[in-house]
């Protein structure tokens, strides 16, 4: 488990603290644990058995608390399946097999067939998004409905945030509290919560190095199913433009929304995530 922490003693608190979220969780719950060629992954279980399937993919140095805000929403409507992703501070195995494979793929084919679900409409943000899409024009067939926010992948990768991360990381606890708020993009007093969260986390995680492949046009003509993607204009992360246009160009019938003032961390979509599943 160290692999992905910077010491033992950091992933226990990381995973105590993770536990007491759990315990809140605003809807009834159920927690299951499911066998792949990764280790065992973890997936919390929400919403009617008979309600259409929706799979939950959240971001880097997250978890399933992610969807926090918006669980009590989607839970009415659909049988939720927030899996926390391999390689990622939440409780499913440390393993990182490399990006650029289809190990991922592989992955989360286990893990529907272990959750019983042939196919589903799945929700990604960030890290999310780009394992969505990889999933989804890897297996189109499996897919009913594509909601992406912020997702990887698709416009040019961002690098000088990271340069300013570095020069910000000898102030400590205030440089890195500084680093997150400007790469997220979380500026008002209501975001101080997610912050406080993010600085927890990753002064005891270490994030992923590996850059996100970036998917060929071919492969994106493969996205057959009802897609939404919703990016925001100051995204320090990711060309949002560029991804807007790509999108526009090799996925027709995508719903396409740029926020222009928003950041990385896009907040708010509980609705018009919802209103788009169940269109």
């Amino acid at each position: 488990m160290s692999t992905i922490y910077k010491s033992e003693a950091g992933a226990s608190e990381i995973q105590r603290r993770y536990r007491e979220e759990l315990r809140t969780w605003p809807v009834p719950a159920e927690h299951m644990r499911v066998p792949t060629r990764e280790g065992e992954t973890f997936v919390v279980v929400s919403g009617p058995e008979d309600a259409p399937p929706v799979l939950l993919l959240h971001g880097s140095g997250a978890n399933t608390t992610m969807w926090r805000d918006d669980i009590t929403s989607w839970a009415r409507h659909f049988r939720t399946y927030a899996v926390d992703l391999i390689g990622e501070p939440g409780l499913s195995a440390p393993s990182r097999p490399p990006l650029a494979s289809d190990a991922y793929a592989l992955w989360l084919d286990e893990v529907l067939e272990g959750l019983g679900i042939t196919s589903a409409s799945i929700v990604g943000i960030s890290l999310g998004g780009w394992l969505a899409l990889d999933y989804a024009t890897r297996r189109p067939e499996r897919v009913t409905r594509l909601a992406l926010l912020c997702p990887g992948g698709l416009g040019r990768q961002k690098v000088g945030w990271l340069v300013k991360a570095l020069l910000l990381r000898p102030f400590g606890r205030w440089g890195m509290r500084r680093s997150a708020r400007k790469v997220a993009g979380l500026d008002t007093p209501l975001d101080r919560r997610i912050l406080d969260h993010l600085v927890l986390t990753f002064t005891q995680f270490k994030p992923r190095t590996e850059r996100l492949p970036v998917f060929s046009d071919d492969a994106l003509g493969r996205l057959t199913m009802p897609v939404l993607v919703t990016v925001g204009g100051r995204d320090a992360m990711f060309d949002s433009e560029e991804t807007a246009r790509r999108v526009r160009q090799c996925v027709p019938q995508a719903t396409v929304n740029l926020l222009p003032e928003v950041g990385h961390a896009i907040l708010g979509q509980t609705d018009s995530v919802l209103a788009f599943l169940r269109d």
